[in-house]
């Protein structure tokens, strides 16, 4: 019985990191495919704007941070939190765009601008005070 478990546990953990390596490429060709078509989308107008280049950026880090995951095994939070900033900036862009300007809606994003990149502060702050005993992670 105690073999049969084992096998089971092999099983399932081959299982589940075949699951994580299938997700990760699909995650991955998703961002190369939807950056491809911003880049064609950008080629055709013959302008780039910069919610544009916000989205690029965007694009450049979630695949930074799949081939960090994909090779580490590590999910970097920074590369979250600088996703959620630049997102947030591409927003405030599309507010400023628009007239009359939404002030309220301008200031919510600006807080959660602070907001998140107070976590970042914090987040380094105790990666750098408490570091990992882990050689393989990010800085």
């Amino acid at each position: 019985m105690k073999k049969l478990t084992e096998h089971v546990n092999t099983l399932g953990n081959d299982l589940v990191l075949g699951f994580h390596k299938l997700a990760l490429f699909a995650i991955g060709a998703g961002t190369v495919w939807a950056a491809g078509w911003t880049f064609f989308d950008m080629f055709t107008k013959h302008h780039a704007s910069i919610a544009d280049l916000l989205l690029m950026f965007i694009y450049l880090e979630i695949g930074a941070m799949v081939g960090i995951y994909f090779n580490t095994n590590h999910m970097p939070v920074r590369f979250l939190l600088y996703i959620a900033l630049t997102a947030l900036t591409r927003h405030m862009v599309d507010i400023m765009s628009h007239s009359p300007i939404n002030i309220d809606e301008m200031l919510a994003v600006a807080g959660a601008i602070f907001i998140v990149s107070a976590s970042v502060l914090i987040v380094r702050f105790t990666s750098a005070k408490f570091p990992s005993d882990k050689t393989d992670q990010v800085k």
